[in-house]
């Protein structure tokens, strides 16, 4: 166990928030008690109360301290990607997003409590999907807006390539959270050759409703 894990398991504080965040993931906001968080962290009750105010408080912790670092390191890996080619092509664009989220810096831990705590978020939301639209979603949003425009046809309008953005990103979701029912209709083992075959369709699909043809167009 390195320093930094020692360091959480040793902080209440840090304890009650990999707790939390692990059954916010898997249970919902709703469906999860401050015993329930307190037992698992080795915390007495009023531990939430002392570190964080209340319950919701917590959970929106969970968003500032977890969720929103995790989509940082997302978004700075598929930045160092536009860095390197200065500007990147659409594809070696789409390419860099749908190995960021399929996989990337993060590992299947984290991948899977992030993207369970989204889906939670995108079925019910609360204060914590404000917060990352805000910081997260619509920044990075923008971020892809700027950079493909150049690269796209100029009949396309901002609403439209907006939307073109949206459905990439909904496709790379798909293919990341829904990985039991995509093996199973597929038959294909979801390995790392799997992976490099779903994100070139994403590339080629992508394309095609971006109006271009080809990987360096």
């Amino acid at each position: 166990m390195g320093i930094k894990e020692k360091q959480r398991v040793n902080f209440p504080k840090e304890r009650l928030l990999d707790e939390a965040e692990a059954l916010f993931a898997a249970k919902g906001y709703h469906g999860v008690s401050v015993r329930e968080i307190t037992q698992a962290a080795g915390c007495n009750l009023a531990s939430i109360n002392y570190h964080f105010g209340n319950k919701q408080n917590l959970y929106l912790e969970v968003f500032k301290t977890r969720w929103i670092p995790r989509a940082m390191r997302i978004r700075e890996y598929v930045r160092e990607v536009i860095a390197a080619h200065r500007p990147p092509s659409p594809a070696e664009l789409i390419e860099a997003v749908a190995k960021a989220f399929l996989g990337g810096p993060l590992s299947d831990e984290e991948r899977r409590r992030h993207q369970q705590l989204m889906f939670r978020e995108l079925n019910r939301p609360s204060e914590a999907f404000e917060l990352v639209a805000e910081k997260v979603m619509r920044p990075f949003s923008k971020e892809l807006m700027e950079v493909l425009r150049p690269c796209v046809p100029g009949d396309l309008s901002e609403e439209q390539l907006l939307l073109c953005i949206l459905s990439i990103f909904g496709m790379v979701l798909y293919f990341s959270f829904a990985q039991v029912a995509v093996s199973r209709i597929t038959g294909r083992q979801y390995d790392s050759g799997f992976r490099s075959r779903l994100i070139a369709h994403i590339v080629q699909f992508s394309l095609g409703g971006l109006k271009l043809t080809g990987s360096g167009e």
